[in-house]
């Protein structure tokens, strides 16, 4: 057993990165195809309609649309990307006004 104290400890000073975990996506915003909506340990929201999961657990958008946020059961929440979403335009009106912009200019 050591009868000195030495320099300093040699146990600390490690720390781990953040991870950066999350919703990144929220209910009735707009994403496009492969955007990230939820970054997750774990399946704590499933994914649902045009959803896909990554191999960490990853929901990322399969479509363009709008998140859309819901129970899959009474514990489980699940989240689907939705063409239509109410007092919004829909996917075929924003890619209407988009062609008119290109060709406007």
């Amino acid at each position: 057993m050591a009868h000195k104290k030495g320099m300093g400890s040699s146990r600390n000073g490690r720390d781990s990165k953040p991870k950066m975990l999350g919703v990144k996506r929220f209910d009735g915003q707009l994403v496009t195809a492969g955007s990230i909506i939820v970054r997750q340990r774990g399946t704590k929201i499933r994914p649902g309609v045009n959803v896909g999961l990554g191999r960490d657990h990853t929901l990322f958008a399969l479509t363009d649309g709008y998140v859309k946020f819901g129970h899959a059961t009474r514990e489980r929440r699940d989240v689907s990307i939705v063409s239509e979403f109410p007092d919004r335009p829909s996917i075929a009106e924003l890619l209407a006004a988009q062609e008119v912009a290109l060709v406007a200019e």
